[in-house]
């Protein structure tokens, strides 16, 4: 334990304290610059992007299933604890080698940089706050170290090292560590009150007015919600939607700067503005969307009431060309999907959303235009903050997924949950509701059976049907008797389809199988 405390004390380890604090200062400087530029300049934010863009799908579909919605809270632990090893790693190299640690820096730098300016909708200058940040911390690096020179000899002194009191060069240390930190926590505080001072988006939502619907959606008839009480609503409030996507940093776009482009393999290129929408004739309809990262019995799956364009008055427009097979819809930050061109035509009612049950869209699922396709898994449609429509080919062009080892189509499959009671709950001897939802967009539900244990399957109550794009309840009072009991749940499809007992993971395709969930009777 001496051995530990006087090593503790000692350079090696102040120096590795001094890297650490070295970094905080380059992020800290980075996002106080940064608030005069675009929020994906952020080296966080940047590094983290480009991790994703090169994440796996086994490693992608881990995070979710581990994670759920907390996965990008968790890539960003993640990112701080592996920036803070470097970081000490850096300040003992620095420490015993200078010009080595300088090169280890600002390579770290250039890592940093090329991770922002690849960013899309980036552009050179964007770089400045990375490179700004880089240099202080450099500065900061060689300031914290040079207390550290008296306590003991480098093997490579620099020049003006002089031999000093160890006692009063650490408090020294101590002193400047402590003041830096200090300023970087308050410098990073800065930059991102600046920036969300600077930024009006939020505000311009909250007092957009929407307009009425043309075609408003139909009204939900009575009894769509379960019986059993703890399933969630038919309607997921915004708040409590999920959401997984690609952008760490939610993008904030001005409505009124927003364009949507329309090209490719088409007869006339079109363009629309936000304005363009709001004096369209626009359709509501109640649409439940599902991941496809969603695992059998996952809670990835939500139903709102949309309001948009039907994308095919948008393609009708456009008049696409012989050939054609697939619109390859991008967001402004990059992330591309891709949608069979004949989904978008049919009457589905595939649309530009510009609402979410009843206001604007909220800034993280899409503000201020996204698109929603009933009927297939969100990778290769839901696209948030999109910004382009290019007609093209499966054959041509590959969307952000697809690229990496996901399907080029994306059907949702069908699927049952059991909603209550939860896995592992324990429940009074005697009558216990049972309840949960199921989903079949497009095809709709038809039947939801449940199996205690290895009894026969037995047909459930099913809620009101509100549309065939909408999830649908159901409910079951079981005469739950003492001990261990195992539910199973499987859907049939309006096709006559069975639910398949097959279990598969979520790549490339969407999961599938029955759920299993163990109750406790006492």
């Amino acid at each position: 334990m001496t051995k530990l405390r006087n090593w503790l004390k000692g350079p090696p380890a102040l120096s590795a304290l001094a890297g650490v604090v070295a970094a905080a200062v380059v992020l800290a400087v980075a996002e106080l610059v940064g608030a005069f530029f675009t929020a994906r300049a952020a080296p966080l934010l940047a590094l983290g992007s480009t991790f994703i863009d090169f994440t796996p799908p086994w490693l992608k579909d881990f995070a979710i299933a581990t994670f759920g919605t907390n996965d990008k809270a968790a890539l960003f632990v993640g990112m701080g604890l592996t920036i803070a090893l470097l970081a000490c790693v850096l300040g003992v190299v620095a420490y015993r080698r200078w010009a080595l640690g300088v090169l280890g820096v600002l390579f770290m730098g250039a890592v940093i940089v090329a991770s922002v300016v690849t960013r899309a909708g980036v552009e050179p200058i964007d770089a400045v706050p990375s490179v700004l940040g880089t240099l202080a911390g450099l500065v900061v690096l060689r300031r914290l170290l040079a207390p550290l020179h008296g306590m003991k000899q480098w093997p490579e002194a620099p020049a003006d090292a002089a031999p000093g009191n160890p006692a009063t060069s650490r408090r020294r240390f101590f002193a400047a560590a402590g003041i830096t930190a200090a300023a970087a926590g308050i410098a990073a505080t800065g930059g991102r009150l600046l920036g969300a001072a600077r930024s009006n988006i939020a505000k311009a939502r909250e007092a957009l007015q929407l307009p009425a619907p043309a075609k408003a959606a139909p009204a939900v008839p009575a009894g769509v919600q379960s019986a059993a009480a703890g399933v969630p609503p038919w309607i997921t409030p915004n708040n409590e939607f999920y959401r997984i996507d690609t952008a760490l940093s939610v993008p904030e776009i001005n409505a009124e700067d927003w364009e949507l482009r329309v090209h490719g393999l088409v007869e006339e290129e079109v363009r629309l503005t936000f304005q363009d929408l709001l004096d369209a004739d626009l359709i509501e309809s109640h649409v439940t969307l599902t991941c496809v990262s969603n695992p059998v019995g996952g809670n990835l799956a939500g139903n709102a009431k949309w309001l948009g364009l039907p994308i095919r008055e948008v393609l009708r427009r456009a008049r696409p060309k012989d050939g054609a097979d697939m619109v390859l819809s991008t967001s402004i930050d990059g992330f591309s999907a891709s949608t069979p061109l004949e989904v978008l035509q049919d009457d589905r009612d595939a649309m530009l959303a510009i609402g979410m049950n009843g206001e604007p869209l909220p800034l993280e699922h899409g503000y201020p235009v996204r698109m929603v396709v009933p009927g297939l898994y969100g990778f290769v449609s839901a696209t948030k903050w999109v910004v382009d429509l290019e007609v093209t080919r499966f054959a041509d062009s590959k969307a952000y997924w697809t690229e990496r080892g996901w399907s080029e189509r994306g059907p949702i499959k069908t699927m049952a949950r059991v909603d209550v009671p939860k896995s592992f709950a324990k429940v009074p001897a005697g009558k216990v509701a049972v309840g949960g939802t199921a989903w079949a967009q497009t095809r709709g539900i038809t039947k939801v059976e449940i199996q205690i244990d290895n009894a026969d399957w037995v047909e459930v109550e099913l809620s009101t049907e509100a549309s065939l794009v909408t999830w649908r309840q159901w409910s079951y009072e079981w005469d739950a008797a003492p001990g261990a009991h195992y539910i199973k749940v499987r859907a049939t499809d309006g096709t006559g389809e069975v639910q398949t007992d097959q279990r598969a993971d979520p790549v490339p395709d969407g999961a599938s199988g029955w759920q299993s969930v163990m109750v406790t009777v006492e």
